[in-house]
């Protein structure tokens, strides 16, 4: 049997799972969801190579992201709540 931590017990899911495809980042949430967003709404992500940006890993208890090799972190419930530095760019 899984042990929930309090922030599932107070309702807030948590990160299971990260990965990055292309410019996107995605997040699996103990709540079953699947969140992506594009790299380029955070400015150090935006600089990223894409190789940079598949070195991903959780922390936290999968309450933030972190890329070790950008020094760069990101809170899980921060990108629930869209919570980003810069606007969203749709492609040409």
């Amino acid at each position: 049997m899984k042990l929930k931590n309090k922030k599932e017990e107070l309702g807030e899911p948590t990160a299971i799972k990260a990965w990055a495809a292309g410019r996107m980042i995605y997040v699996e949430l103990t709540d079953g969801r699947i969140v992506g967003f594009p790299a380029d709404r955070f400015k150090i992500l935006s600089r990223a190579t894409d190789a940079q940006l598949k070195k991903v890993t959780l922390r936290l208890n999968g309450f933030a992201l972190r890329w070790e090799n950008l020094d760069e972190d990101i809170t899980v419930p921060g990108i629930i709540a869209g919570n980003f530095q810069l606007p969203f760019k749709i492609a040409s």
